[in-house]
């Protein structure tokens, strides 16, 4: 018995011996979990450190790639990337960095940044011993930023008064500057055509097109062009009350010189429809004109006494001995001359009827002509202090910056002509093209609307209170062409440039989208601090994400 127990005491020691072991194993094996999880923390908290630091240098980089990404290629557009990046990620412990830039002008404008980079391990790579081909020794980072602009792209009309008060206290010249410099800030924001589109828009009592270009255009309405002067039929206008030649023609010109044959000389015709006139007339001495025109009829007086008196219009010569005399007999015709269509300057007044406006109210809208109505159509006009032809949505830079070199100050002043014509720029129609939106692309629209005084003369009237209420109506809830435009969703910006005491245009601030797009300028000097402003304004970049 002593043998067996003492058997039995040995044996449950070696049990208690080969216990102890199995535990020492066991929470070894136990241990590694907690090694491994401790291990992934500490490594991966670094390498999310190092991943933090890339995602902001790929941000940088891809704003400061987008300003001139659509003029680089590939190599250069990521040798910029690499060497922007490089200077900005300072983690000199990650390894295998690499960065590449994508740009891209679909859906619009964008630059896309992506890099790696591998972080080394300090606990998980003790690892690989237990667990074979895990690859532990480093932990791979990675990102990307894009930065989009030209998803929203522009589109500004420039509606710039050219009247004749626009050539006191340096306006004009100020303008001119401070337009061009917009262009230029507006030519900058743009990284591919279509980016930027811009219209400019002169005006003054009308607005201008190139009239050798656009006379046969079936837009055009030729109703007063084809009118002959007042109180006449289309061939003979009946004086004297009719000047000669007469300003408020159209389509007439008033013959100066034979009006059948082929003679080029001043003889008055002696046969024809116009025989024996001729117009103008003109008094001998004082090189004014007549108001008419005068039968060839012809007699002589002799003698010192020998006058002209008695006749209501003569020219005489000759001296006091001897005159030969030209009288009327009673004959003022003028003989009028229907000029062709080509010979249009290109002036275009408002649209509407030829006394009033039409109830259409065609002048306060961009609404496309109706055929067979002649009030909706554009009606020519031979005004003789017409403003420079306008240019619809383009991208050259270089003509408009032409356009504004060639603008003078002429003229009366009809904002809501130059108004509406900057909106019809914005969405065609007549003489000018809009380019079609590409889908995709935010659009915004504005119109810049810059005036020195107050309203003056339009196509029927010369009152201000009247020609205001075209624009905007007060008394009538505001109705009007800046109504209509901001009903569109056209943001409108108006500038007043006052040098010369007039009082604030509460027309042109009431016409503003609201009141931080109008300002009130004293100062011809203060256009282009403005103008840059807007510039500014329109132009910004926006990273998207």
């Amino acid at each position: 018995m002593k043998n067996i127990w003492t058997k039995f005491c040995r044996d449950i020691g070696a049990f208690r011996i080969a216990c102890a072991g199995n535990v020492a194993i066991t929470f070894a094996f136990a241990t590694l979990p907690v090694i491994g999880i401790t291990g992934y923390a500490v490594d991966f908290s670094h390498a999310n450190a190092v991943k933090a630091a890339m995602q902001a240098a790929l941000d940088s980089t891809a704003l400061m790639l987008a300003k001139d990404a659509a003029t680089l290629n590939s190599t250069d557009l990521n040798t910029k990337a690499n060497n922007y990046f490089k200077a900005l990620f300072t983690k000199p412990e990650a390894a295998s960095v690499t960065v590449s830039a994508v740009y891209s002008a679909t859906g619009g404008s964008n630059v896309v940044v992506s890099g790696s980079a591998a972080v080394p391990t300090s606990f998980l790579r003790a690892l690989n011993v237990i667990v074979p081909n895990a690859n532990l020794d480093n932990i791979t980072v990675s990102g990307s930023s894009t930065a989009k602009w030209g998803s929203t792209r522009l589109r500004v009309a420039l509606a710039l008064d050219n009247t004749g008060s626009m050539a006191d206290a340096g306006k004009m010249t100020a303008l001119k500057s401070a337009t061009k410099s917009l262009l230029t800030q507006l030519q900058n924001a743009a990284s591919t055509n279509g980016d930027v589109y811009v219209s400019i828009v002169p005006f003054s009592r009308d607005v201008a097109v190139d009239g050798t270009s656009n006379y046969s255009g079936n837009w055009i309405d030729w109703t007063d062009w084809a009118a002959a002067p007042a109180g006449s039929t289309p061939s003979m206008s009946v004086g004297p009350g009719d000047d000669c030649p007469w300003t408020g023609s159209n389509g007439y010109t008033c013959t100066t010189g034979p009006v059948n044959g082929s003679s080029t000389t001043s003889t008055i015709p002696s046969s024809g429809t116009y025989k024996g006139y001729i117009c103008p007339s003109k008094n001998s001495g004082t090189g004014s004109y007549y108001n008419g025109c005068y039968n060839s009829t012809t007699y002589s007086m002799t003698g010192s006494s020998a006058t002209c008196t008695g006749h209501s219009h003569c020219s005489c010569s000759g001296n006091n001995n001897n005159k030969t005399c030209k009288t009327d007999n009673g004959y003022y015709e003028h003989a009028w001359i229907s000029n062709a269509t080509s010979t249009w300057n290109g002036c275009i007044t408002d649209r509407g009827n030829t006394a009033t406006p039409s109830s259409a109210n065609y002048d306060q809208n961009v609404t496309a002509p109706v055929s067979g109505t002649p009030a909706s159509y554009y009606p020519a006009e031979q005004y003789t202090m017409c403003s420079q032809s306008m240019m619809g949505l383009n991208y050259d830079w270089t003509s408009m910056n032409s356009l504004v070199d060639a603008m003078t100050p002429n003229g009366n002043t009809n904002q809501p002509i130059g108004l509406v014509w900057a909106w019809q720029s914005l969405v065609g129609g007549g003489p000018l093209n809009a380019p079609a939106m590409v889908s995709g692309y935010t659009y915004q629209q504005i119109i810049i609307l810059l005036s020195d005084g107050l309203n003056t003369q339009d196509r029927w009237y010369s009152s201000a209170n009247t020609i205001d209420k075209r624009m905007y109506d007060s008394a009538n809830s505001g109705a009007g062409t800046c109504a209509n435009i901001k009903a569109a969703g056209i943001t409108i910006y108006s500038i007043q440039v006052n040098t010369g005491g007039d009082p604030l245009s509460t027309l042109m601030q009431n016409c503003a989208s609201d009141t931080n797009k109008f300002w009130m300028l004293t100062s011809a000097s203060q256009i282009m601090n403005v103008f840059t402003t807007i510039g500014t304004n329109l132009t910004q970049l926006r990273v998207a994400k």
